[in-house]
């Protein structure tokens, strides 16, 4: 599953640094696919999704950092343990319900976002 930030954020931005799929953003800020990837253009998600990588989509929250779930790979490929979750002082990175991946989904995400 991908990782939420709940209403309990305090905007203090430890989280967003240590992400490597740079799947988390500040309140209001746009976001896309190909920031601190390897993708541009036309991609197709893990999901069968087809989406333009280069676009500028809205920001999912206005009021506390958040993270998009199709860029979250819970660090799979790159840590032992989802990195916003270790350093977040008040305990607002949790596990997306809404979004259940097994590992297999989430290393062909981290495959898809940064080859290798």
């Amino acid at each position: 599953m991908a990782i939420k930030i709940t209403d309990e954020c305090i905007n203090c931005g430890a989280c967003e640094p240590e992400c490597p799929n740079n799947a988390i953003y500040e309140a209001n800020q746009e976001w896309s696919f190909a920031d601190g990837t390897i993708v541009n253009g036309d991609i197709t998600l893990t999901n069968g999704k087809t989406v333009n990588a280069d676009d500028m989509n809205e920001a999912l929250s206005d009021e506390f950092y958040y993270i998009v779930s199709d860029k979250c790979t819970e660090c799979k490929g790159f840590h032992d343990e989802p990195q916003c979750m270790s350093v977040c002082p008040v305990d607002c990175c949790v596990d997306d319900e809404d979004y259940r991946e097994n590992d297999e989904e989430l290393e062909a995400r981290k495959l898809l976002l940064h080859g290798e």
